[in-house]
């Protein structure tokens, strides 16, 4: 056996959690599994797994030689698949975290036709505003949302998504259309967070100016929001790619569209050791496409 299959198996052992789990899963005898394991423990010269009655646990050295080897084994794998596979028959294993308002808001209908062209990748997608640890929680590629650039990761910028000021045309007719900054605490302010005093910060006429204000409604989810300014509860503060429709539809206004908001780089991100695959790359060049009406 070469030293991947070897380091595969360690692998699988860790995975499955026992030899007897790991020989059913790699369909060969337990005693193979046991010899090749301490075979493994021999030729590194030191000690793996503490298997001893009653006690199963992967040393430290054990620990570390696993971070390494799941990272070679998954490096293998994908270079086999590469060369084996056209691009119009991927398969295999994709998990994607994605930035929950982007992805729900925008992004379906990408990952809907992504699915239907590669209907062999087991896509796994998950929602989240949190900055997850790509690495230990075992994503392939993330997809967010942030100010810069996020460190210790490969950062592919897709575009900016800019952040604006809306009202229902209802609600600025029955409560005017605030002409400066400062009248905006005069409103009710839907705000993206949790907080009693919230802050809204903007620039005009190229200086900073903060607004502060007590929010007439806090959420956590932008499409609750966006619903409450249709329903003309007040004015909400949310990105481009959430307003686009409403706004051309005639169902939201811009307020005080001269002044500026921070602009976010939306952004594929990737453990800086990780080679992309051709799943990863197709996947990256869908969203690039969708995203391309952000400009860069």
């Amino acid at each position: 056996m070469g030293q991947i299959e070897d380091l595969r198996l360690f692998v699988t052992i860790v995975d499955q959690g026992s030899i007897g789990r790991a020989a059913d899963a790699l369909g060969i005898a337990k005693s193979a599994v046991s010899r090749r394991l301490a075979q493994l423990e021999n030729r590194y010269d030191m000690r793996l797994i503490d298997r001893q009655p009653r006690t199963w646990e992967v040393t430290t050295a054990g620990q570390e030689l696993y971070q390494r080897a799941a990272d070679m084994v998954a490096d293998a794998d994908d270079l086999d698949g590469d060369f084996k596979q056209t691009v119009h028959s991927l398969s295999g294993p994709l998990k994607i975290s994605i930035a929950r308002e982007f992805g729900l808001s925008f992004l379906q209908p990408t990952l809907f036709a992504f699915m239907q062209t590669h209907p062999q990748i087991n896509l796994t997608v998950d929602f989240d505003d949190r900055t997850v640890d790509l690495e230990n929680e075992n994503y392939d590629l993330g997809v967010r949302i942030a100010a810069g650039e996020t460190m210790g990761l490969t950062c592919l910028p897709l575009g900016k998504t800019r952040h604006g000021l809306f009202a229902s045309p209802d609600y600025i007719e029955q409560n005017g259309m605030p002409s400066a900054l400062n009248e905006l605490p005069k409103h009710a302010l839907l705000h993206y967070g949790s907080a009693r005093r919230a802050r809204w910060e903007f620039v005009c006429s190229g200086k900073r100016q903060d607004v502060t204000f007590q929010p007439a409604l806090n959420s956590n989810n932008g499409p609750f929001l966006l619903s409450a300014a249709f329903a003309n509860m007040g004015i909400i503060r949310l990105p481009d790619f959430m307003v686009r429709d409403a706004v051309a539809a005639g169902r939201l206004v811009p307020v005080l569209p001269e002044v500026e908001i921070e602009a976010f780089t939306i952004q594929v991100v990737h453990r800086a050791n990780r080679r992309l695959n051709k799943r990863m790359r197709a996947f990256v060049a869908a969203v690039q496409e969708s995203c391309a009406l952000f400009g860069r």
